[in-house]
């Protein structure tokens, strides 16, 4: 008997996490003799919200997915920049060899790829000061690090999971809970045991509004450590706000005021992309939960378009081989494959096909990169294309 409710690899990977019409499916084909190959896109209608793009995530957990299988599998690199009615990952082979991973594939590029876009948004929203990711205490604890690395992925410049920072091979990134002030019952104390306990390369950040007014805790902090205080955190809680711009704007001239120019500004506590417009320009580092973590999936299909060579899908969608090219501009080009593009129809740059082998024949042949790598392309395309989050 498990104690938890979740899949384990073994499960997902044994195609346990399928809906049952998917087994079904296999069952029928197979008694019936019934062997096509397919061709299959992965596309989105529209995005959360009437986002006008979004971010890619999960291919390497796709890969690992359908690994071994006897497939050719066609995708977007992890983290390209992608829209509505463009096939981000294509699968070919026979349909009762890959098709009851469907559910599980789909969720992986939903889930994270939703993620990913949210903090993506919120790290323009923050004019690309510093973003945490705070919020897998809002979530089932075993999909954890899929949230981190989804999050770190889309912008992010830390995670607090201590799991999800480690499978990434960077270092989990946090303050201090109000817990630690509430058990010591003196938030000097409590600010001085961090410094004192804490290893050196952890960034002193105090966490300022749990017994008193924020600017008071906060000079408190300043006198108590001194040059050692990087910053302190303002986790207002909602009913104690009122403007919380203002509240930020006076402990940053109480702090001024007093020589303590250096200490920078965390706020946390509900934000996203709208109070984070509000006070960017005020505070210097933003922890952000929900809005991130929980953000909406994706809403992604697999969709068969050819049947053994020849095109045909369901209604709605488009059938045929396609590619997507996308130029050094930011122009977007879905067309046939058989149609090769070299220049941009729109501005005459050179164009490159964003679909590119993932898996041959079951063996995968792309490179998987490192978070922090993929990390670095999608903040890259954001400078190049000037993204924007209107």
């Amino acid at each position: 008997m498990r104690d938890f409710y979740i899949a384990h690899e073994d499960d997902i990977k044994a195609g346990k996490t399928t809906d049952v019409y998917f087994i079904r499916t296999k069952k029928i084909l197979t008694e019936k003799g019934i062997h096509r190959k397919v061709f299959a896109d992965v596309t989105t209608t529209s995005l959360p919200h009437g986002w006008k793009w979004g971010v890619l995530a999960g291919i390497e957990e796709v890969a690992k997915l359908l690994e071994g299988l006897p497939v050719d599998v066609y995708a977007m690199k992890e983290g390209t920049i992608f829209h509505p009615y463009e096939p981000v990952l294509q699968i070919e082979g026979y349909y009762e060899e890959f098709g009851v991973y469907e559910t599980a594939l789909l969720g992986m590029l939903s889930q994270a790829s939703g993620i990913a876009t949210a903090a993506l948004r919120i790290k323009i929203a923050a004019n690309f000061k510093p973003v945490y990711s705070f919020g897998i205490r809002h979530m089932h604890p075993a999909i954890a690090p899929m949230i981190d690395r989804a999050a770190f992925i889309g912008g992010c410049d830390g995670v607090s999971g201590v799991l999800g920072a480690e499978m990434m091979g960077e270092k989990p990134v946090g303050t201090m809970p109000h817990a630690l002030i509430l058990t010591v019952g003196d938030q000097v104390k409590a600010w001085k045991y961090f410094d004192e306990v804490v290893e050196q390369e952890v960034p002193r950040t105090a966490l300022v509004d749990t017994l008193c007014d924020e600017k008071f805790e906060a000079l408190m902090a300043a006198e108590a450590l001194g040059k050692r205080l990087n910053a302190v955190r303002l986790d207002t809680p909602g009913s104690r706000r009122g403007n919380f711009r203002k509240i930020i704007e006076e402990v940053r001239w109480e702090l001024d005021l007093r020589g303590y120019d250096w200490v920078k500004i965390f706020v946390s506590g509900g934000l996203d992309e709208e109070s984070i417009k509000e006070i960017v320009d005020v505070a210097d580092a933003f922890g952000v939960g929900s809005a991130i973590a929980s953000a909406k999936p994706i809403d992604f299909s697999l969709d068969i378009v050819e049947v053994d060579g020849k095109p045909i899908t369901k209604r709605g969608k488009l059938s045929g081989r396609k590619q997507v090219y996308r130029c050094e501009n930011g122009h977007y080009h879905r067309v046939p494959s058989d149609k090769k593009l070299e220049r941009c129809p729109v501005c005459g740059a050179r164009v490159e096909p964003l679909l590119q082998p993932l898996i041959e024949n079951g063996e995968i042949v792309a490179e998987l990169p490192k978070a922090r790598k993929i990390r670095e392309y999608v903040l890259e395309q954001v400078k190049k294309f000037k993204l924007g989050i209107e």
